[in-house]
């Protein structure tokens, strides 16, 4: 027999599926109940809905259940009405059962037509849950790379084709495997199996390592009757048995892995209800437009590890996860998920985002109301005192709410009186980067932990302190996850950092520069000395020169760069310089600027590609996050957390050592580099 993706992948998928408690079903046996327009299988909706909402409805009385479905997944809006309903259910009933896992009916098919007048695709495989496609797996057969990127790119040009869009709007879940172990050195995620949910133009795919062994546990021995039934339709019966066949079925597989942790019916589940975004972006011209985030697999396990903790009576530890590797999301699906867990407990949970700087609870804010949810922010300490006092729970928008606040808001007054002490109430903190103002021994931490003796307390960070005065540990607790740098490059959502050295041309301009500087008497200061115009208009030509041979060689006239200063002198002065070359768009950000609606504006104008450099001091090397920033010259030192943050912006390092006094910069850097780097698990 020759092998292939159906006889490598394909079959002991579907067989994997049924062992994970999957039925399977025959198109051939089924089609007359698919509702075309949907995909929908009404025989199989109608059966569970009455079996959820323990009602008798008429296979005709759901098909106008459907019907209603199929105009709401018409709407231009990515499916966000349609998973609403999904989630809330249709005029009070129930589409699917999340809290009884076995009140719903698991289904799955192979090669189910998706049609639209004369365009057409068939995934391999179609797990259903209702009879309600919800997700569809892609197979190739292994050591396939031109095709697994042919695949990948008909996976994206169906999901832009308009006609498709009502089963776009459908699909929550898709998966994509070649069944090849990840290849760790590549750049682009084209061998392994793979994860995302609907987009209208390029799906981001991601992947996916198990933390939590127990799921195995949900794989069962395989049923013998269903396997013949796979076999028998997919005519395929004399793969049984064979070497390739058994060998194929075995758990571990690629492809067989990512369904166990993806399909397992209580994971699928708590995906479908927890792990789905939709948020609103601006694009270039200004105009929202929606995008729909699955939960990432380290938010997940975190999010998992927090229900955990709280069930062993934790209320406080540390999530350290690295920079950008979306703690804000985190804390969004989290929002969810512990509204739910107390919400069985018959508590009301209400959320705070604590930060320590305004920009910090700007960004933060705006990115909880992008997620849909209610964000109220506290502009003074008498706010705070009446909002603490308060009972939290869902507005009358139906939005869930989070307080985003800064901790200089937190006094000695805002503390949860004995009186209000309510058991129906649980507040939980959220602590965004937990290292800078929450000092074991200052006011501000101490305020916040006597607000309420009783607060969940999570604190969120990507550089904890060890090994200093104190650790984040001895503040805030135990670790509850980790995701370390490392982990994350591999992952493909943080960019792996190349440090470059100044050419030896320029370096020795710049040190005769230097020299000549100092020389000049009455020059004492180092500040005046590296601010001086000889020397940044030196500084600025090599920047400029190298910024623009960087766009060159990378054929991108999109990227950006930002040029961190040793002093807001000398970040006037680059930016005065940059101001004399007419190809180059710059914007000064100053931490002792007050003016921050401004600050704001050109921060967007740098994310949307209206600026080329930023001229930074004190200012944006944390919290800052502009996909387009792939270049950042240091002329500074930059120590412990800071520095990691600030690589972390970007791809590319450019490690300036004559743009301090004695050529420092160049071995500090690469010292503080390696030193985090390994406290981070980073190789």
């Amino acid at each position: 027999m020759e092998h292939s993706e159906n006889t490598r992948v394909k079959i002991p998928a579907l067989v994997h599926l049924t062992r994970l408690g999957y039925k399977y079903l025959s198109l051939k046996e089924t089609k007359q109940y698919i509702y075309k327009n949907t995909n929908i299988f009404r025989n199989i909706f109608c059966e569970s809905i009455n079996q959820i909402n323990n009602k008798s409805f008429s296979i005709e009385e759901t098909d106008k259940i459907i019907a209603e479905l199929e105009i709401q997944l018409g709407n231009d809006d990515l499916g966000k009405t349609f998973y609403n309903t999904l989630i809330n259910g249709f005029n009070g009933i129930k589409l699917i059962n999340f809290e009884d896992i076995d009140n719903n009916n698991f289904n799955v098919v192979t090669e189910l037509t998706y049609k639209n007048g004369e365009d057409e695709f068939r995934p391999d495989i179609i797990p259903l849950i209702n009879g309600i496609p919800l997700s569809f797996i892609e197979v190739k057969k292994p050591n396939n790379r031109e095709g697994i990127l042919a695949e990948r790119n008909r996976i994206n040009e169906r999901f832009s084709n308009p006609k498709f869009k009502k089963f776009v709007n459908l699909t929550q879940l898709l998966v994509f495997s070649n069944n090849n172990e990840y290849d760790e050195r590549s750049i682009v995620p084209i061998q392994g199996a793979f994860y995302g949910t609907s987009s209208y133009s390029n799906i981001f795919f991601n992947y996916f390592r198990e933390e939590d062994a127990s799921i195995r546990n949900n794989v069962k021995p395989i049923n013998e009757n269903e396997e013949e039934k796979i076999l028998i339709d997919t005519n395929y019966v004399t793969l049984k048995g064979t070497p390739e066949y058994d060998t194929n079925l075995d758990v571990n597989t690629p492809t067989n892995r990512i369904i166990t942790s993806l399909f397992a019916k209580g994971r699928f589940l708590k995906i479908l209800k927890y792990g789905i975004a939709y948020v609103e972006k601006l694009d270039e011209n200004g105009i929202i437009q929606i995008q729909k985030h699955i939960i990432r697999y380290p938010q997940l396990f975190a999010t998992l590890a927090i229900e955990k903790k709280l069930n062993q009576g934790m209320n406080k530890g540390i999530i350290w996860h690295t920079q950008g590797s979306g703690k804000t999301a985190l804390t969004y699906f989290n929002v969810k998920y512990i509204t739910d867990y107390f919400a069985k407990q018959g508590k009301i949970a209400k959320f705070y985002f604590i930060v320590d700087r305004i920009d910090l609870l700007d960004q933060a804010s705006k990115e909880f109301t992008a997620r849909g949810l209610k964000v109220e922010k506290v502009n003074s300490k008498e706010e705070f005192i009446k909002n603490i006092q308060t009972i939290g729970e869902v507005g009358t928008t139906g939005k869930s709410t989070i307080t985003v606040i800064n901790i200089q808001k937190f006094s000695k007054e805002s503390i949860v009186k004995q009186s209000d002490y309510n058991v129906e109430v649980q507040r939980i903190y959220f602590l965004d980067e937990a290292y800078r103002s929450y000092k074991h021994n200052g006011s501000f931490l101490a305020n916040l932990m006597a607000s309420d003796r009783k607060a969940i307390m999570i604190a969120l960070t990507g550089t904890p302190l060890i090994g200093n005065e104190y650790s984040s540990k001895d503040v805030f607790g135990d670790y509850i996850h980790k995701y370390y740098y490392n982990r994350s490059i591999a992952d493909g959502y943080t960019l792996k950092l190349i440090r470059e050295g100044i050419e030896t041309s320029y370096r020795s301009y710049l040190d005769k520069t230097l020299k000549e500087i100092e020389a000049i008497k009455g020059m004492v200061k180092e500040e005046d000395i590296y601010s001086h115009h000889k020397y940044v208009s030196a500084l600025v030509e090599y920047i400029v020169n190298d910024f623009s041979d960087t766009k060159t060689r990378l054929n991108d006239n999109s990227i950006g760069s930002m040029i961190v200063c040793e002093s807001a002198k000398q970040a006037r002065a680059i930016f005065e310089e940059l101001n004399n070359y007419e190809n180059i768009t710059s914007a000064l950000i100053l931490c002792d600027e007050d003016d921050k609606e401004t600050r704001g504006i050109e921060q967007n104008d740098f994310k949307e590609g209206k600026i080329d450099i930023l001229v930074v001091f004190n200012m944006l090397l944390t919290g800052f996050d502009a996909p387009r920033l792939k270049k950042i010259y240091l002329g500074r030192i930059i120590k412990a957390h800071n520095l990691l943050q600030t690589l972390t912006r970007v791809i590319k390092i450019i490690d300036m050592d004559m743009l301090l006094t004695l050529q420092t910069l160049g071995r500090n850097s690469t010292k503080q580099i390696k030193h985090i780097l390994k406290n981070c698990k980073v190789n």
